[in-house]
């Protein structure tokens, strides 16, 4: 019989494991805790616990220990379920886990070998495989707060504390662990709810990203890759054991509070009109409206021709084949003008990093110095303003005002939100996922934030941004980078505030930009890359 003095520790160590088990996030850490709880308590040698199945037709084997054979706490896979009826539908009350089950009582048992009214075959089949003895038994059904058996504890072998002489389990153990087993379906139940509600609200960002994906098939693969960039490198941080970012480190929460920033870092897009989105040239609206000035070129190669020949009809009466030849070859050589215009317009109309001045006048000399009759007969310059806007864009395929459109979906993010109302362990989500767009020297956007003025977390999350859209081959204006030349832009960003330097020495020292290669990129994108 338990002293008073050890009941007394014996509570104290209940308390302490409950409070363990409240806090516990992971399922299958909590299940391992439960189970060595329970052997810690009750002085069990051996264990296994069981979980109703979610159709509650059987008793699933969930992990299993044994200090005797040496069976540290590990899965129970290959064990079959222990069914809760018989085929014919009849309570399956033989098996001592499933009895306790279905009449919702602790069964403690002195010895099995011993006991009448319940098959302990495959126990005594356990126990010539292994030369095991497998005599107490107290089998403790786990109730949670709604009064619904969630699992079983049966535990094996009460050892005396001071002779380590198998015997039963008291009384005074017996209730210990019907408290412990109350206390850990408690917690069960709530870390499986707050999975499913966690599991629940990740769908709905997933939902979110896939109607940016249907919206934009540019877009859906940079919504996946950033937040798995982010955490690469949230996790090289947490590895750095020197230079200036040694001290920092980011618990199991913090990471997936960062996690969900990430996937939510665009979520404003859903916003932003999909010809924005998806420009691929400079002319493309609804659609590619380089086809427009194709089909003006044609209109003055037509004219030239008919110029042409208006002039032959004028030359029939008085025939002069020189003449016509001179005709015919300031008609070439318009029409070979023509047609190198035209080329030259085409190229323009692809997005590129600099697009140089001359090029850029070329274009306006092109759509104001030529003239061509519209369809309803009036003369107009070759090119509108608005054409010629578009056409010298200096870098990439968008416009300012349609930077501004792009630019916004930061803006709408952030409202969306900050209009939510996060649980205290992801109350950071809506600055992480609204920074990525800052600089270090404040000239990003939409708050210029300075780099004091930014977590470390959302600067983690630009550097992710940037070099995902840089390496990316699914945009629609350009393939992918080389993985040198991406990485020799990041330097540079590094180097002139764009980006967090200490960031990017973790980035490249760490490796980060190789572990993201090697999975996300293209083999002929990874090419030799000299670290310094």
């Amino acid at each position: 019989m338990d002293t008073p003095e050890e009941l007394f520790r014996r509570l104290e160590q209940l308390n302490e494991i409950g409070a363990a088990l409240s806090s516990e996030r992971d399922i299958a850490r909590l299940l391992e805790k439960i189970l060595l709880a329970a052997k810690t308590i009750t002085h069990a040698d051996a264990g296994t616990l069981y979980r109703v199945t979610e159709d509650r037709t059987a008793l699933h084997f969930e992990i299993v220990c044994n200090d005797t054979l040496g069976i540290a706490p590990d899965s129970a896979a290959g064990f079959p379920d222990l069914p809760l009826h018989t085929p014919a539908g009849a309570p399956n009350k033989q098996l001592v886990a499933v009895c306790a089950v279905l009449e919702d009582r602790t069964i403690n048992i002195a010895d099995a070998y011993a006991e009448a009214g319940f098959d302990f075959s495959g126990t005594r089949a356990f126990d010539v495989r292994t030369g095991y003895r497998s005599q107490s038994f107290l089998t403790v059904p786990m109730k949670n707060h709604e009064g619904t058996i969630i699992g079983v504890l049966q535990l094996i072998n009460s050892k005396h504390p001071a002779t380590g002489e198998v015997q039963g389990f008291s009384v005074a153990a017996q209730h210990l662990a019907e408290s412990l087993a109350s206390q850990a379906a408690i917690a069960l139940t709530n870390r499986q709810l707050i999975s499913q509600l966690e599991a629940l609200f990740e769908s709905f960002i997933g939902l979110i990203n896939l109607a940016i994906d249907e919206k934009s098939p540019y877009t859906g693969g940079h919504c996946q890759r950033v937040p798995a960039l982010t955490m690469m490198i949230a996790e090289a941080v947490n590895a750095t054991r020197e230079g200036p970012l040694a001290g920092f480190t980011m618990s199991e929460a913090d990471l997936y509070e960062l996690k969900i920033a990430g996937l939510l870092h665009d979520c404003g897009k859903v916003t932003t009109p999909v010809h924005v989105v998806d420009k691929a040239t400079k002319l493309q609206t609804i659609h590619d409206r380089i086809g427009l000035i194709d089909t003006r070129f044609e209109v003055l190669k037509r004219d030239a021709q008919i110029a042409a020949l208006r002039k032959l009809l004028e030359m029939r009466k008085p025939a002069d084949a020189g003449a016509e030849a001179v005709c015919w070859a300031e008609c070439k050589r318009e029409l070979e003008t023509l047609d190198d215009e035209r080329a030259f317009l085409r190229q323009a109309n692809i997005g590129v990093e600099a697009m140089n001045p001359a090029d850029q006048q070329r274009v306006r000399d092109i759509g104001t110095g030529r003239t061509w009759r519209s369809p309803a007969g009036v003369d107009a310059d070759f090119l509108t303003s608005d054409e010629i806007e578009n056409l010298t864009i200096r870098s990439g395929t968008l416009t300012a005002a349609e930077r501004e459109t792009i630019n916004h979906h930061i803006v709408a993010t952030l409202r969306m939100l900050e209009a939510l109302p996060w649980p205290k362990h992801l109350k950071n989500v809506p600055e992480y996922a609204g920074g990525h767009h800052e600089r270090m020297d404040g000239k990003g956007y939409p708050k210029g934030l300075t780099r004091e003025q930014m977590s470390l977390q959302a600067r983690m999350m630009g550097i992710a941004d940037i070099f995902e859209a840089l390496t990316a081959r699914d945009r629609p204006y350009k393939s992918g980078m080389k993985l040198s030349q991406a990485l020799e832009i990041m330097r540079r960003f590094a180097a002139n505030g764009h980006i967090d330097p200490d960031l990017f020495e973790v980035f490249m020292r760490q490796g980060v930009w190789r572990s993201y290669a090697s999975e996300f990129l293209d083999p002929e994108q990874i090419d030799e890359v000299k670290i310094d």
